[in-house]
C-alpha cells in the first residue's frame, strides 16, 4: 500500500465495486470502511493540534531570535540596553540590561540554560528552521488526510449504493 513521506497510508479507491464486494457482506465492508475513516479523522485531529501548537511557537521563536540578534549587534559596546520586556500578556516592565555576552533561554519543562549570544542565535535559528519544516509537513499531512477521508467516504457511498441496487434486484426477482 502506498503512503505519504511520513507513513500515512493512502486510501484505496474502489474501481470495480462488483469485484470488491465478491468476498464480503456489505455490512462488513461498510464497517471496515467506516473504521478506516475514523482512523483518518483521528490522525487529522492529531495533526490539527500539532499545527496549532506550531503556529503558537513560531512567533515566540522569531521574537526571541530577533532579540538575540540585536544583542549580538550591540555586544561590543559598553552601553547598557534599555528595553521593555513582557512580564505577562498585557504587562510590560522597563529594564536596563548591562553589556553582556550571555543570555538565558527558556527551553520548556522548567528548564532554563545560559548560552553565549552567538550560541543562542545558532540554536534559535536551527529551532526556527525545524519548526517551519514541521509546520509545512503538518499542513501537507492535513491536505493528504482530507483527500484520503474524501476517497473513503466515496467508497462508502459506492458500497452502500451497490447494496441498495443488489437488494432491489433481489426483490424484483422474487416478485
Amino acid at each position: 500500500m502506498d503512503a505519504n513521506p511520513r507513513g500515512i497510508p493512502k486510501a484505496p479507491f474502489v474501481d470495480n465495486i462488483d469485484e470488491y464486494m465478491k468476498d464480503e457482506t456489505p455490512e462488513a465492508t461498510l464497517r471496515k470502511l467506516t473504521e478506516t475513516v475514523s482512523k483518518y479523522k483521528f490522525m487529522e485531529s492529531s495533526r490539527l493540534q500539532q499545527r496549532g501548537s506550531l503556529e503558537q511557537k513560531l512567533p515566540e521563536i522569531e521574537k526571541t531570535l530577533t532579540l538575540v540578534e540585536y544583542l549580538c549587534d550591540v555586544k561590543g559596546t559598553d552601553e547598557p540596553v534599555k528595553t521593555l520586556f513582557e512580564v505577562n500578556d498585557t504587562l510590560y516592565a522597563h529594564a536596563t540590561i548591562p553589556p553582556t555576552d550571555t543570555v538565558n533561554l527558556w527551553l520548556g519543562a522548567n528548564v532554563m540554560l545560559e548560552y553565549t549570544v552567538d550560541e543562542a542565535k545558532e540554536l534559535l535559528t536551527s529551532k526556527l528552521a525545524v519548526a517551519k519544516k514541521s509546520l509545512g509537513d503538518t499542513v501537507e499531512d492535513l491536505e493528504f488526510l482530507r483527500d484520503q477521508i474524501t476517497t473513503m467516504e466515496v467508497n462508502i457511498a459506492r458500497v452502500y449504493n451497490w447494496d441498495v441496487k443488489q437488494r432491489r434486484q433481489q426483490r424484483e426477482l422474487a416478485a
